[in-house]
C-alpha cells in the first residue's frame, strides 16, 4: 500500500442522494448543495496544499465525481480539465436496485423484504440480484488494486461505498462495521501513514 499522502473526497450530495435512491454506477449530476460541499473542500485542500505541486489528481469517471474534481481543482486556482479518471474508483455497483428507492424494490420486482433482510445481517458480503452487481467486500478488493497502483501524493474523489472500504483495508475495521460508515460530502478524508483522518 502507498505510503503517500492521500486526500479523499466523496462527490457532493446529488438529488438521488437526498432522495434515498440508489445510485450505485447510474450517471447522475451533484446538486446545488453539493457544489457547495465540492468548492468547500476545494478551499480546504487549497489551505492544506496549496498550489499541490507533485499531487496526482485522479476522480472515478461518473459524472457526479468529475463535477466534484473540475469544482475542487477551480478552486484551487489549477486547470479544472487537467485530472484523469480510474474506473478501479467507480460506487459499488448494485444491480437491479440501481434506480430504485428501497420501498419500491418489491413492486419493482427487483427485491424484497427477505433480501432485505439479509442485507441487513451482513451488509459487507451482501450481493444485490443483478448482472455486475458487487458486495461492499467485492469493492474492496477493486479499490485494493487503486491503492497498489499509488505511486504519490495523492488527491481523489471517489464515492461512500469506497471510502467505507479504506476503513477496512487500512484500519482493519470490521466488514459489517465499514459497510455502515456514514460518510460526509463537505470533509476530507486523509490517509498518512497507513492511518485516517478527517480533515
Amino acid at each position: 500500500m502507498a505510503r503517500e499522502i492521500i486526500y479523499f473526497s466523496r462527490h457532493g450530495e446529488t438529488d438521488w442522494n437526498v432522495s434515498q435512491r440508489v445510485q450505485g454506477q447510474m450517471d447522475i449530476d451533484i446538486n446545488a448543495h453539493g457544489r457547495t460541499q465540492a468548492d468547500r473542500n476545494g478551499d480546504m485542500l487549497k489551505s492544506l496544499i496549496g498550489t499541490a505541486e507533485g499531487f496526482d489528481f485522479v476522480a472515478s469517471p461518473l459524472r457526479r465525481t468529475r463535477e466534484t474534481m473540475e469544482r475542487i481543482r477551480t478552486r484551487m486556482g489549477l486547470d479544472p480539465l487537467a485530472y484523469r479518471t480510474d474506473p478501479l474508483l467507480m460506487e459499488v455497483h448494485f444491480g437491479d436496485w440501481q434506480g430504485h428507492m428501497m420501498e419500491e424494490f418489491e413492486a419493482a420486482g427487483v427485491g424484497s423484504a427477505s433480501l432485505l433482510q439479509q442485507r441487513e445481517r451482513d451488509k459487507w458480503n451482501f450481493v444485490p440480484p443483478g448482472e455486475h452487481a458487487e458486495s461492499y467486500m467485492i469493492l474492496s478488493e477493486r479499490v485494493a488494486k487503486w491503492l497498489e497502483s499509488v505511486k504519490g501524493k495523492t488527491v481523489c474523489v471517489t464515492h461512500g461505498g469506497c471510502i467505507r472500504t479504506l476503513f477496512y483495508l487500512v484500519e482493519g475495521m470490521s466488514g459489517q462495521d465499514a459497510a455502515h460508515l456514514s460518510v460526509p460530502q463537505d470533509k476530507l478524508l486523509k490517509l498518512e501513514n497507513n492511518r485516517l483522518e478527517w480533515v
